[in-house]
């Protein structure tokens, strides 16, 4: 059967980004079981199961399966907005936490934070009543490849090429936004980014992010502040940081790095009227998230107990891993390559970056499968750029990749040195290339 699609099912029916990367890279593990070559993969997005972090949630599950209220979360239906106690314990722990003077009309719970995206994206991306396309504005680009799928119109979204600062370390740099080339203004929708960053692990400063906030509140335009990995939980920030919020700031949260990607809760924070907005469009989608989730999550959040394994469970974990990983590239990598890895700031994520790369980042990744190692190619990650760059070539967007750090340390070790190989063999077939 082939049903006649709408505009909207022809794209939503198509793969987009890493989904699409992913498909090939399960297909590639599934074609070679019982072939005897066994893959070390990087390019999970899966986090590490921590006994810790996994008895928290069994904890959790416990205390509600024993209590009054497991009937009335499980068996009936929801209110849209959330869970109440849930967003109570959110309320109290963001005020208690920051200082701040939420109250429970501020925070909309949803089912994972790109279903909250998917929202924003349909609700104030897209063309406008009179015809206008309203953009969704990417200040720093790359950012999470996800971003480039929750939109019916693509041509919506609009990403901005990064300053690259290089620092004193001949194989470390750091993207920053380039204000000199964004805009924000009557024709955007709402503003969008990462901190820390899916893919890089980059963390805007609290200036940055003050400035993009500062640039979209004349127009009115709100600003979505994607903090899957950030404080207070997961806490997957390596450097100091501290969430922004203002009145055009949309804080988004997500408990699928803090062990519950299962059970797809999002938490929105932001100005009373856009949350309605967003309740509104959610409760026409799929009227409420996962209560079992929300009734878990509330425990672990009430109690302290989910920013405590937080930062002192999940966030050294991953810190470790990264640190692993650097000084396996530091010491493996040959040393007149101009590779540099992106500093490590946050996330579960390594970025890696070739520059002057004999090859594209998707032929690389093939010959590296050869090497029984998966990474993924780091194209996928600059949804909306190209029409940015209004026909302008930047290489730079075919020489990078993402690395996971949900591998063993030994299998992050293994895999960078046979990286190192494939790449000694790629730059050497090469004639002599200048020094990044």
């Amino acid at each position: 059967m082939t049903p006649a699609l709408t505009q909207f099912g022809d794209r939503m029916s198509h793969l987009t980004g890493v989904r699409a990367i992913m498909k090939d890279i399960i297909e590639t593990l599934n074609a070679n079981k019982g072939s005897g070559q066994e893959f070390i993969n990087l390019s999970a997005g899966n986090p590490v199961i921590l006994p810790a972090v996994e008895q928290l949630w069994r904890d959790c599950t416990a205390d509600l399966l024993a209590s009054n209220e497991y009937g009335e979360v499980v068996c009936r239906y929801g209110a849209s907005q959330g869970y109440e106690p849930l967003i109570e314990a959110v309320r109290d722990d963001f005020n208690q936490r920051y200082g701040l003077t939420l109250n429970a009309r501020n925070i909309l719970i949803t089912p994972g934070s790109q279903n909250l995206y998917f929202l924003a994206a349909n609700a104030l991306g897209g063309y406008s009543s009179s015809g206008q396309l309203k953009d969704i504005v990417l200040p720093l680009s790359p950012d999470y490849t996800g971003y480039g799928g929750v939109t019916l119109y693509p041509e919506a979204v609009k990403a901005y090429r990064p300053f690259i600062e290089l620092g004193d370390d001949p194989h470390s740099f750091k993207y920053r936004p380039d204000f000199d080339q964004l805009e924000v203004n009557k024709n955007t929708g709402f503003v969008l980014f990462s901190r820390p960053c899916n893919p890089t692990g980059n963390v805007l400063t609290e200036d940055e992010v003050q400035r993009i906030a500062d640039l979209a509140a004349p127009h009115d335009v709100p600003v979505f502040v994607d903090s899957a990995y950030a404080p207070p939980f997961p806490a997957l920030n390596f450097t100091d940081m501290t969430p922004i919020f203002g009145p055009n700031i949309v804080h988004c949260l997500s408990l699928s790095k803090a062990g519950l990607p299962g059970e797809r809760v999002g938490i929105a924070i932001g100005d009373e009227k856009l949350i309605q907005i967003l309740e509104a469009f959610q409760t026409n989608l799929c009227i409420h998230s996962s209560r079992y989730g929300q009734a878990i999550a509330a425990r672990a959040i009430r109690s302290g107990a989910l920013a405590d394994i937080a930062e002192n469970i999940i966030r050294p974990h991953y810190q470790r891993k990264f640190t692993v990983l650097e000084e396996a590239l530091n010491s493996a990598m040959p040393k007149d390559v101009p590779w540099r890895l992106h500093r490590g700031e946050g996330a579960i994520f390594a970025w890696l970056w070739f520059d002057q790369l004999p090859m594209t980042d998707w032929e690389f990744y093939n010959e590296l499968k050869k090497y029984g190692v998966i990474i993924v190619p780091g194209s996928p990650f600059f949804p909306g750029l190209k029409e940015s760059l209004k026909g302008e070539d930047w290489p730079h967007m075919r020489q990078c990749f993402r690395l996971s750090l949900t591998a063993t340390e030994e299998q992050i070790v293994t895999a960078i040195k046979q990286l190192a190989t494939l790449t000694d063999k790629v730059y050497s077939a090469q004639p002599a290339l200048a020094t990044a």
